[in-house]
């Protein structure tokens, strides 16, 4: 057993992705069954994401879907990843955590990200446009004041004010340097472009500001890791996600996950094929000694502090499998 992956905390990341054939509600289902699982397998987190308008995520209230799986489990971490600052009101989302924190204290995270609506139309019905995401580090600011009771408001969140409900930065683009000014820990993916992770790291360390919420840079990498009896088996893991990525990027929409057999037998065109392709290269796939050896090499490399698995496919068997054998790797 590596010891380097043995003294690394696992989690995981469920987006809640709906399936052709199943209706959304059997995805938010399967994703508080996966976080039981997740909690027996050892796993040190649980986290929900937040999407809207989209056909292909069920997730879409990523509070609310935490007190589901806060409520269903007893001892691993719960939290969000994550939820999306910019299309909230900071005093909201406050009161929210402070919410959650208040009911299952000293186990839920605060996971947020800087991105706003995927589409104008969402955009529209959340009252957002692109540019609010340009004052994101100002909205972290106020929503940490919230917890501390700084705000120049005069009001008070209530139950939030005086609890601790640890923050984390969702880095994309510049998030980096967010979380490195603001002192707090960094989410940042994905494993395909290990030269961009890397990057993204060296700056988040080099500008880190200790705070009253982290006294040292704190790295979380994320991305895909697939595992099976076989290389093929793994592989097809990766199917279902690489090709609704592909079929986003083409169309302009992202749909529910299709069955890998029927993938496998469908026409592309020659640029669903590449975006396909790419999709399924440079994600941790293979068998438990296949994927030990690249865990290994990442981790030395980035010396991280913590995975995130963001790992969706159809077949949840296989996914919940993959994560049993990826547990069998963690000590």
């Amino acid at each position: 057993m590596s010891s380097v992956i043995a003294s690394t905390p696992f989690s995981v990341l469920d987006r809640s992705r709906t399936r052709e054939g199943h209706p959304p509600a059997e995805a938010l289902r399967d994703t508080v069954r996966l976080a039981r699982e997740a909690e027996e397998l050892g796993y040190h987190r649980f986290w929900v994401s937040e999407h809207h308008g989209v056909p292909g995520v069920a997730g879409s209230a990523p509070t609310v879907l935490a007190a589901a799986v806060a409520s269903a489990t007893r001892t691993i971490r719960v939290g969000t990843g994550g939820v999306m600052l910019p299309n909230h009101q900071p005093l909201v989302v406050a009161e929210q955590f402070g919410v959650l924190e208040s009911l299952f204290p000293g186990r839920i995270d605060m996971g947020l990200g800087r991105s706003v609506g995927f589409t104008d139309g969402v955009r529209k019905a959340l009252g957002r446009d692109k540019d609010d995401a340009d004052d994101f580090a100002g909205q972290l600011d106020e929503l940490i004041g919230w917890f501390r009771g700084t705000s120049p408001t005069g009001a008070h969140a209530r139950p939030s004010e005086g609890l601790s409900v640890p923050p984390f930065v969702l880095a994309m683009g510049e998030g980096a340097d967010i979380a490195a000014r603001a002192g707090l820990p960094m989410v940042i993916g994905d494993l395909r472009d290990r030269d961009k992770m890397r990057r993204g790291i060296d700056h988040y360390r080099a500008r880190f500001r200790p705070s009253p919420w982290t006294a040292e840079p704190y790295v979380v990498i994320s991305g895909t890791i697939a595992v099976a009896a076989t290389p093929e088996a793994a592989r097809r893991l990766l199917v279902p996600e690489a090709w609704s990525m592909a079929y986003s990027r083409t169309h302009g929409t992202f749909p529910p996950l299709p069955p890998a057999e029927r993938v496998e037998q469908l026409a592309m065109t020659e640029r669903e094929f590449g975006f396909y392709e790419s999709g399924l290269t440079g994600q941790l796939a293979g068998t438990e000694e296949q994927v030990a050896h690249e865990l290994e090499t990442v981790l030395k490399e980035t010396a991280a502090d913590e995975v995130l698995v963001t790992t969706s496919t159809y077949d949840r068997e296989a996914l919940l499998d993959s994560y049993r054998r990826l547990a069998s790797l963690m000590g």
